[in-house]
């Protein structure tokens, strides 16, 4: 179901407001989702004006993170119905700046390559300006992108032996090999292909052989939430068309944002000639998390380590995935896995929200680090790159010294340190 239909059977009931981060903070009934199924029902049934100020207001302040819809009794269809609102709304009014500019780096891969060599070269110097400032924040962000394994105290990884990581590959179980196909993505590729070379290590060690695909792009899913849908469809297109061509195996994704999106490629192309390709590639995706688990996956060498799991938003609710990441950690002996309060929650970065809704973004992100702080991890994993650099920076801000990594990242770890990775 697709567009307002999806908000057909909401009884109004409330059972969404308690796992709504905007609604805990404002406490504002038009920033929950029963606030704003009333609103987007304005604009389908009662003629509400598209271009009215307070309707755009609360429809933007949605973070589109759909914790509501696994609490819905009703099963109503939120996220689809938000994109096509936020799509109505960009027809009346321009959308942010700030996210048309990020949006439009991303989907060209000339600007994209060029911003993210610039971002690569200010890293090193990234994680010594961040701070509380929104300048310092920024900072923190892109600090947080690259992580040293080696600068975590009590796991038993070296720093000789992290900056060797790359140019080794696994020995594979003796079960046999799976091909596989990694989505590289945009933020993905540039800012976190150590994440890529995690993806694929840990694979091959788990018998899963994986390749790539040439000419593959951005996903969407960042035009598609801020009401760019032509230019999400355009996006989708062009990997439809490269994936077709492309052997038949699993697509992994290992970025939760990037995965929900690929898996709704056929309702987003709906009507259209690519809508069934598009429907076979969506019935191809898994997360990593999935793929590893489904292998076991292969337990590797104990690690010392307290490790607090962040569910991201559009893994654990869009997708539906919440057992694999465990299983994935679960294979690493030695590892506390603490639990906080605020898992369920999103962090505030719901894509280029962090940039367009700054303050809110942080009071939201307040409450997660809050919490990581009450359960003192040395490592907190999420399996997203906005929740990544969200987190990263929320931590340095609070004069946490705590890094944010990918969970395969620490099975990683955990296989190199057991020696299943050959020179």
């Amino acid at each position: 179901m697709t567009g307002y239909g999806g908000l057909d059977p909401c009884v109004h009931c409330g059972f969404c407001l308690q796992s709504c981060p905007t609604y805990l903070v404002t406490g504002d009934e038009s920033d929950s989702p029963r606030g704003r199924i009333v609103l987007m029902q304005a604009l389908q049934h009662h003629g509400a004006n598209s271009s009215d100020p307070t309707l755009a207001f609360h429809l933007d302040r949605c973070l589109g993170c759909r914790a509501c819809e696994p609490a819905c009794p009703s099963g109503v269809q939120y996220g689809a119905a938000l994109e096509h609102a936020r799509s109505e709304l960009a027809s009346v009014r321009p959308v942010p700046a700030l996210s048309r500019l990020v949006n439009q780096v991303m989907a060209e891969p000339l600007l994209r390559n060029s911003a993210m060599f610039l971002a690569r070269a200010a890293r090193p110097a990234a994680a010594a300006l961040a701070g509380p400032s929104r300048f310092g924040f920024a900072m923190g962000m892109l600090g947080a992108t690259k992580f040293d394994p080696g600068g975590v105290k009590r796991d038993g990884v070296g720093r000789q032996t992290a900056r060797r990581a790359s140019t080794q590959t696994a020995s594979p179980t003796a079960a046999g090999s799976t091909p596989a196909i990694v989505f590289r993505g945009c933020i993905m590729q540039g800012l976190f292909a150590h994440v890529h070379d995690a993806t694929e290590r840990t694979l091959q060690a788990n018998g899963v052989t994986t390749t790539t695909a040439p000419g593959q792009t951005c996903c969407g899913a960042l035009h598609a939430h801020s009401g760019q849908h032509d230019a999400a469809v355009t996006l989708a297109k062009k990997n439809v068309r490269v994936f077709t061509k492309t052997s038949p195996g699993t697509i992994v994704v290992n970025s939760a944002g990037c995965g929900a999106m690929l898996k709704e490629y056929g309702a987003l192309l709906a009507g259209d000639t690519l809508e069934e390709p598009a429907r076979r590639l969506a019935a191809r995706v898994r997360d990593v998390s999935e793929v590893l688990a489904d292998r076991g996956p292969r337990r590797g060498a104990a690690l010392d380590l307290s490790v607090a799991y962040d569910p991201p938003c559009h893994l654990l609710h869009a997708q539906g995935v919440s057992e694999a990441p465990g299983t994935v950690l679960d294979a690493i002996p030695g590892l506390e896995r603490p639990i906080h309060q605020e898992a369920e929650m999103c962090c505030g970065s719901a894509g280029s929200y962090s940039l367009t809704e700054p303050e809110l973004s942080k009071e939201i992100l307040a409450r997660k680090i809050g919490a990581l702080s009450e359960v003192q991890p040395n490592v907190v994993a999420t399996g997203n790159p906005g929740c990544v650099m969200q987190i990263g920076a929320g931590l340095a801000a609070a004069g946490l010294p705590v890094p944010v990594v990918h969970p395969v990242e620490v099975l990683d770890w955990s296989y190199r340190k057991a020696g299943f990775y050959d020179p």
